[in-house]
């Protein structure tokens, strides 16, 4: 197995980000919509929101992953952070998204003071639910009709992780 580097986003990573995002399989397991712009990927890595950290993985510098790390930024919740990620489909099941997490509890558990990580995962995506619990993620909660995929709705799972003790 090659290694996989995980590093922050740069610039150049847009049209790489783009190509993993228009890829069925990955837009229909994340919130997503087809044919992203590539604006929008350019706006993510040049102008992030307060509080987020975007990182790539990348095999023989080519970018196969991509984590999108989100602290909260309310006092109250500034213990908190949530995620999204998305794997490409040739890629998937070959340690990318294992790396991307081992590097974001890291940041969460020894950097960001972070002590609970949240994340929503449709309950038919059985890959993901598994890596999530491979990290400490527990089911909290379902949410009916979550949101819409390929014009069905589809329920979706509430996890966090709280960092150990």
């Amino acid at each position: 197995m090659k290694e996989i580097v995980v590093r922050h986003a740069e610039i150049e990573d847009a049209q790489a980000l783009l190509q993993i995002y228009a890829q069925p399989a990955v837009y229909g397991d994340t919130l997503q919509l087809p044919h992203p712009p590539l604006h929008a990927w350019t706006e993510r890595i040049t102008s992030p929101k307060p509080g987020s950290r975007n990182l790539v993985a990348c095999i023989d510098g080519k970018v196969v992953g991509q984590l999108t790390l989100l602290v909260e930024q309310s006092p109250r919740r500034s213990h908190v952070a949530t995620f999204g990620m998305g794997v490409d489909g040739y890629y998937q099941g070959k340690g990318v998204a294992t790396a991307l997490l081992t590097e974001m509890v890291n940041l969460c558990d020894n950097w960001l003071r972070i002590e609970r990580i949240e994340l929503t995962v449709f309950v038919d995506n059985e890959a993901a639910l598994a890596v999530y619990r491979k990290f400490g993620f527990a089911v909290e909660g379902t949410g009916k009709n979550f949101a819409l995929r390929d014009g069905k709705y589809v329920d979706a799972y509430f996890m966090a992780r709280f960092r150990p003790v």
